[in-house]
């Protein structure tokens, strides 16, 4: 327990709150309904997403999601960073990809202009460097498209296919798009169940790409591919440099010179190494990831500074750190700066460019001199939502767990300018369990958390077991035991709080969404430590969650449980659904009417049978949502619904 051991030696009081007791303001209202500045309306109107980074010239291009124009993926420019940012393409267009569902990669940069994937028509457009207007690329039909590269021989553009008019479940494959053309898409790689990241070097003669099959998921195993590019653009001598059953790779770039690097675990961390065209080398072994689960297209935590030095992002103890890698000589040179989650960078000769947050400001485009290591904020669409003395920091702590685990937790303090907690009072703790369930928390400032740390919540952000950002022997001590030693963490952070001190033992609740439902259902269902929960679109039975599924995560329940063929009892015995029986506790489920990751069905099912054992529960459903709620008005409902339903019963 090494952050409590140095931060807190001594037991708290039952009577300590966060900051001066005796500061607490007379006839305060009760900690967890605190009168709060932060209302619900602003949160999600003025929050807007930044999304990928991209660098042409001397324009910086970045996509952003606007709350108030129904969560639109708009791309927005500016010149040198310094210039007002405008808008690319006007509405209805919106860069997003749906392959895999959760998409990513939706567009792409290169001297012969811009391509991007259109949400509403699914369709790949083009617009050409000199200006006009968009082109389709593809016709209307049954595809997805994603992770596009572009080929500067042949000025075609290789991306990774979905197409959904295939049986039982969607192919995808890399193809090649003829910029002059209109089709489909020419198929260069089709045996695989997945593909990714496609690149082509600088000089147009080789292309790197990853796959994977069921039923890894590309942070369990994945291969990188290299192939000679023939002058029709069709592979050549392909072969796999890298990965494997065992082995992640992720992001595969080339060097400005043709260098191919990438980042991989096989050490034990997602470490950054390159390939010369005949062996592969770590550049910096380090025990800390440079690398993030690929659960969209597009991530990227490396860019090049030039020939000889790479920008890169890595996490350590929870929080992102900046550094450059001479990645010749060897070396990493930590830049300073208040971020602590970092979401994209590129990088030009001397600078660098980022979306980052801190602890007490939202998400920002960040200009880095590298030279210097100073930085400054080029964008900030969100306006600031609270005062500094106002904002709840995290600490990051390290508690033990069960069978020698270890358990990682941010933990947020109830605070707001003018309120403690009275003397003899303890905070409501809200345990909030992260999606994946290969995920991590995000100690970047939320101001979802600050609604409930305003209110004089005390929140409990949980990087149970199977988490990444710890290596890969973390991140595998969720295999077999899902639904099991992700509980166990929540369950034990919730009983460490309460015993020392930090919370009301009375007044312990669980909320999360997607997978981190399915945490939630557990934790009520097979544990009597939470008095209520709330679950948005979780997993209710892990059988129908297979069937029913999309094929990105159709196999993923295998090595998080077993596979189901040879064991439907196990199956059985990890679904709340067939244990509401032994869940008494209060639950509020929300989810989206369109969701096809985990189908409304599950909390439908879930709802009936607890309402039938009279069971307190709520249900809200969203029309015109899907796996995650994107409206501001339903965004708005659903925060409001969960802070009133756990008031209620704490």
């Amino acid at each position: 327990m090494k952050e409590r051991e140095t931060k807190r030696q001594t037991k708290r009081d039952p009577g300590d709150g966060p900051g001066d007791p005796a500061a607490a303001v007379p006839g305060a209202a009760r900690a967890g309904a605190w009168p709060s500045p932060l209302e619900s309306a602003a949160i999600v109107r003025d929050q807007i997403g930044l999304i990928a980074l991209a660098r042409l010239g001397n324009e910086l291009w970045w996509s952003e999601t606007r709350p108030l124009e129904r969560g639109r993926s708009a791309l927005v420019r500016s010149r040198d960073g310094a210039s007002t940012p405008v808008d690319v393409l006007p509405a209805p267009f919106s860069a997003r990809s749906r392959v895999h569902e959760y998409g990513g990669g939706a567009w792409a940069l290169s001297p012969a202009g811009l391509i991007l994937s259109n949400e509403d028509d699914r369709r790949v457009w083009h617009l050409a460097a000199a200006g006009g207007q968009p082109r389709a690329l593809t016709p209307p039909g049954a595809w997805r498209f994603a992770d596009f590269s572009h080929d500067p021989i042949r000025q075609r553009w290789f991306a990774v296919r979905e197409d959904h008019s295939s049986t039982p479940e969607p192919s995808n494959t890399l193809v090649q798009l003829d910029a002059a053309g209109e089709s489909a898409g020419t198929i260069l790689v089709g045996d695989r169940d997945f593909v990714s990241n496609p690149r082509v070097s600088p000089d147009g003669r080789r292309l790197a790409w990853l796959a994977w099959d069921h039923p890894s998921m590309p942070w369990d195993g994945c291969e990188l591919w290299l192939a000679e590019l023939r002058p029709d653009g069709t592979l050549a001598d392909a072969r796999q440099i890298a990965g494997g059953d065992e082995e992640s790779i992720f992001q595969p770039e080339w060097s400005p010179d043709g260098t191919l690097v990438f980042v991989s675990d096989r050490s034990g961390f997602w470490n950054l190494e390159s390939f010369d065209g005949t062996s592969r080398r770590p550049l910096h072994p380090h025990a800390a990831d440079f690398g993030r689960p690929q659960w969209a297209f597009g991530l990227r935590t490396f860019a090049f500074a030039d020939a000889q030095r790479l920008v890169c992002s890595f996490t350590e103890a929870g929080r992102w750190q900046l550094g450059v890698l001479d990645f010749v000589a060897g070396g990493l040179r930590t830049i300073p700066g208040p971020w602590v989650a970092i979401d994209d960078l590129v990088a030009m000769g001397d600078r660098a460019w980022l979306i980052a947050s801190s602890e007490t400001a939202a998400q920002a485009i960040w200009e880095i001199d590298l030279h210097h290591g100073t930085s400054r904020i080029l964008y900030a669409p969100t306006p600031p939502f609270l005062a500094i003395d106002a904002i709840s920091r995290p600490q990051h702590l390290e508690l033990p767990g069960r069978a020698g685990r270890r358990v990682y937790v941010h933990l947020y303090p109830p605070t707001t300018a003018g309120i403690d907690v009275p003397t003899g009072e303890r905070p409501p703790l809200r345990v909030k369990s992260h999606g994946g369930p290969t995920g991590a928390a995000r100690p970047g400032f939320d101001p979802t958390i600050q609604y409930w740390t305003s209110r004089g919540w005390l929140v409990a952000d949980v990087d149970y077991a199977g988490s990444t950002g710890y290596g890969r022997a973390f991140r595998n001590a969720l295999r077999g035991g899902w639904g099991v030693v992700d509980v166990e963490d929540c369950v034990d952070v919730a009983k460490f709080l309460a015993s020392e001190g930090w919370v009301d033992p009375a007044r312990l609740t669980i909320s999360g969404r997607s997978a981190g439902g399915y945490t939630t259902l557990c934790a009520l269902t097979f544990h009597d430590v939470f008095c209520a929960g709330a679950c948005a679109y979780g997993v209710g039975d892990l059988a129908t969650l297979a069937a029913d599924t999309h094929k990105f995560e159709s196999r993923y329940t295998d090595r998080l449980v077993a596979p189901f063929a040879d064991n439907a009892e196990l199956w059985r015995a990890r679904s709340p659904l067939h244990h509401v029986d032994r869940l008494s506790r209060p639950v509020l489920f929300l989810h989206g009417l369109e969701d096809r990751v985990v189908p409304v069905a599950q909390t439908q099912s879930m709802v009936e049978a607890l309402r039938a054992r009279g069971v307190p529960v709520e249900l809200l459903l969203f029309e015109g949502e899907g796996h995650g709620f994107r409206r501001p008005e339903n965004q708005q409902r659903a925060l409001e619904a969960e802070l009133a339903f756990l008031q209620r019963w704490t």
